[in-house]
């Protein structure tokens, strides 16, 4: 099955999904150093449970990144104009992410036309984390 080219998707299409592996601590300890966020929190468990928490759990940036793989995979960077996320929920340790998005609006901005869609990262119970909206050029 091949995807539809941008210029012929409608509203309510939906964008090809980005499957994640579960998150493990390695993936914490990764993200960590990539991305200079060493906060305890995220990958010492004695520090989560001196918090009052059961275990760490990932940056909510790692959850974000996903969501921005999701859109630049379908559509690519050079497409990208615009991407706003916002935080809903935790993603635990373990969490197996799954990113979706679906096309919301059609609409040309100075000439170029444009898709605007909503995009969210869940975990494998369907828990929404991060909800979003991308708008790329339809080109």
């Amino acid at each position: 099955m091949t995807t539809p080219a941008l210029k012929d998707l409608q509203v309510g299409d939906s964008i090809p999904a980005l499957q994640l592996p579960a998150i493990s601590r390695t993936t914490l300890a990764l993200y960590a150093g990539a991305s200079g966020d060493h906060n305890p929190i995220h990958i010492d468990i004695d520090f989560a449970r001196n918090a009052g928490l059961d275990d760490v759990f990932a940056h909510g940036m790692l959850s974000a990144a996903y969501v921005g793989r999701l859109v630049t995979n379908w559509a690519g960077q050079e497409r990208l104009r615009r991407l706003h996320v916002r935080f809903t929920g935790i993603t635990q340790v373990h969490d197996v992410p799954l990113c979706t998005g679906r096309v919301t609006e059609r609409f040309a901005h100075e000439g170029e036309p444009r898709l605007r869609v909503e995009v969210q990262c869940a975990n494998q119970n369907g828990d929404v984390k991060i909800l979003g909206e991308a708008v790329v050029a339809a080109l």
